[in-house]
């Protein structure tokens, strides 16, 4: 039988915000759930929500009330957030703390915390950073900190794995790839029709619908308004792209600093019946926003996945999108057209994805079925589990790293256990040590100090005093297969 875990899913995004981040922690809690672990969510507070939640899918959400200063990370406090994460995880029985994203401060602090109190940790990173600026050199060292002593990474693609891997210098065999996924079911086009598919001929059926040379095509953008999604270049390209392409017009759904200069370029170009600006919208909303549209258009500068390419192309639009990080991994060449990160190219593509569209030679209207059949939580539950067996000792090294016995020693003798890490002081000393002549040293010094701080809440808190929380009823085996069963039959 296979094991069952409790998991805490630490990071400072969470909903009610939106985004990409916030979506995967729900998805990926709701799904293992269903595989019968048990998961809670630790984040910050937001307006409006402080203390434990329970969310309807029976997720317990706590809300720690700390100091918000950018983009919604929390102040990093280091040692105060120690008091407060060793009770929640003593009260949940928690085996597994599971941090997310790069700029989380309760990422960082809970993996560092957690293996202070001898519990398995694992990391997700979300984003792709440089190694030339000061604030990229100060968050790399920061996630050296971190994964220099953490049981295994999780990248949502091959090129955020090599970005990683090089940031943190970790041995690669330490990092898996497990992409984003989507719930298709939650982005279904217009009008879509369940005979739209190819027949047992191999014959694709007739188009859903034809555009004329004169009908008006609308392009989509959900987005966070912020530099490094590409709103600099969206604003220059939409009076060029509406000047080449008069029967065209833009929604832009999305909030943040950047806001300002579009609403600057829509009064200056006189643009208000040509480009519609929604504000913020929350993530059960996108839907309704994309199906309006014909193309999607995904200016960003730098991504590790992009998750929202996923839900426009499953909603049945055509995506232009920027040939940056990870995001030529994420859906096949004719569902897309690449552009590189400048404005004439990203004009010239959008451009070609417009012609293409009114001579319909792309089927948009197929590809709701096939990003169903490319993506599911399910597949990304399942990997996930793998990686936990794999750090608890459920399956055996050769299993995990996926090397073959005749090799185990010369492996063993060159690399260790490179993704279980020993909780001996010692050990976690030597590790911290090799940051850096200066960071090392000053690593150790956090590492002591928070050992002593645990030995401190040990005695004059001890853990008999804690009580523990009744978990939520979880499903059995015959539960899941009954879940999935009716859900099929409603399909």
């Amino acid at each position: 039988m296979a094991p069952t875990y409790n998991i805490a899913m630490v990071s400072d995004f969470f909903f009610p915000q939106p985004g990409g981040i916030e979506s995967h922690i729900y998805q990926l809690s709701t799904k293992l759930r269903d595989r019968g672990h048990k998961v809670i969510v630790v984040t910050h507070a937001y307006e409006g929500r402080t203390g434990v939640r329970y969310l309807t899918n029976g997720i317990k959400v706590y809300h720690v009330p700390f100091l918000v200063i950018y983009r919604s990370a929390s102040f990093p406090t280091v040692f105060s957030f120690f008091p407060v994460f060793r009770n929640i995880m003593l009260r949940e029985r928690i085996d597994i703390v599971h941090g997310h994203a790069s700029l989380s401060s309760l990422c960082h602090e809970a993996i560092f915390h957690a293996r202070t109190m001898g519990l398995r940790t694992v990391y997700t990173d979300h984003s792709l950073f440089g190694f030339a600026d000061a604030a990229s050199i100060m968050a790399n060292k920061l996630l050296k900190f971190s994964l220099s002593d953490v049981d295994h990474v999780i990248c949502v693609s091959h090129t955020c794995k090599e970005n990683t891997v090089l940031r943190a210098s970790l041995d690669p065999l330490m990092v898996s790839v497990i992409p984003n996924a989507v719930v298709a079911e939650n982005f279904k086009p217009l009008h879509s029709r369940p005979e739209v598919s190819a027949n047992s001929f191999g014959h694709s059926p007739p188009p859903v619908r034809q555009l004329g040379p004169h009908d008006t095509i609308t392009i989509v953008v959900i987005s966070r308004l912020f530099y490094n999604k590409g709103t600099d270049l969206l604003t220059a390209a939409i009076p060029r792209i509406i000047q080449n392409h008069p029967n065209t017009r833009f929604i832009i759904a999305g909030s943040g600093p950047k806001a300002i200069d579009l609403e600057q370029m829509i009064e200056q170009n006189v643009l208000q019946d040509r480009v519609e600006m929604l504000g913020p919208v929350r993530h059960e909303e996108v839907r309704d926003v994309m199906v309006r549209g014909h193309i999607y258009l995904h200016p960003s500068l730098t991504e590790a996945f992009g998750t929202v390419i996923v839900e426009a192309a499953s909603c049945g639009l055509y995506v232009v999108c920027t040939q940056v990080g990870g995001i030529p991994e994420v859906l096949p060449s004719h569902m897309t057209v690449f552009a590189k990160p400048e404005e004439e190219d990203l004009v010239a593509a959008t451009g070609k994805a417009i012609a293409a569209l009114r001579a319909n030679k792309v089927r948009t209207e197929l590809f709701h079925e096939q990003v169903k059949t490319m993506y599911s939580w399910t597949n990304v539950a399942t990997r996930t589990e793998r990686v936990y067996n794999g750090i608890s000792g459920a399956i055996s090294e050769a299993e995990f790293y996926g090397y073959d016995a005749a090799n185990a020693a010369s492996w063993s003798a060159t690399r260790g256990r490179s993704g279980v890490q020993s909780f001996a002081l010692i050990d976690r000393l030597k590790r911290y040590y090799g940051c850096g002549i200066w960071a090392g040293k000053l690593f150790c010094i956090c590492v002591i100090v928070d050992y002593l701080l645990f030995v401190f809440l040990e005695l004059w808190f001890p853990r008999e005093k804690i009580d523990i929380c009744p978990d939520w009823p979880r499903k059995t085996i015959n539960e899941q297969k009954e879940t999935v069963k009716d859900a099929r039959s409603r399909w």
